[in-house]
């Protein structure tokens, strides 16, 4: 198998990689994560997802073949809003306080480019995701673990937020980052197989 670009740091993606097989090198991509409002909740992790892969194509030097990148990007959608990485705490806190007894959208996009083709293929992956209702003191005791680092939705769905979470309707991989069934089908509809 040809190695592919990860174009995330996230160590769930690149555990989900590992699982699979699929000989892989991460580069960080550097890009701008504010999201504009008027989009379409659908269409915010497709377009990040698109950033970090043309990011990568662009870091990368003049001439050099690019066989595959692989660029993800994760929200959560609830009421209307859209919750990404929280900046603080307070802002974790609070992110959990709207999801408790609700069930709320993680939206995962997919981005493939195929450096022989010279296309961007994309997928999406939509869960819903049913916190218990919890307490102020539940919901600090989840914050002060840390886990809401870096997370989309301020929690990691195959961590300790596990405790809270009632139910789950749709892919579990999709709501960790990385949807294996959207990967395999967009990486065998271009020719890149697994199976070896």
């Amino acid at each position: 198998m040809e190695p592919i670009i990860l174009a995330s740091s996230s160590p769930r993606r690149q555990e989900i990689m590992k699982m699979l097989k699929i000989p892989y090198r991460v580069i960080m991509p550097n890009i701008d994560e504010t999201i504009s409002t008027m989009l379409d909740h659908e269409e915010i992790p497709e377009l990040l997802a698109r950033e970090k892969v043309l990011a990568v194509i662009h870091s990368l030097p003049i001439g050099q073949e690019i066989q595959w990148i692989l660029g993800a990007d994760t929200i959560a959608s609830f009421n209307g809003k859209i919750y990404g990485k929280p900046k603080d705490q307070d802002e974790a806190f609070q992110f959990l306080k709207d999801f408790q007894g609700n069930t709320h959208t993680i939206i995962t996009s997919l981005v493939l480019y195929n450096g022989r083709a010279k296309i961007t293929t994309s997928r999406i992956s939509k869960t819903l995701v049913t916190f218990a209702p919890m307490t102020d003191e539940e919901i600090q005791w989840y914050v002060d673990t840390g886990e809401w680092h870096g997370a989309a939705g301020a929690y990691r769905i195959q961590s300790l937020a596990s405790c809270f979470i009632k139910n789950i309707e749709g892919s579990y991989s999709g709501a960790v980052g990385l949807p294996i069934f959207e990967l395999y089908d967009i990486l065998k509809e271009q020719g890149y197989s697994i199976l070896e």
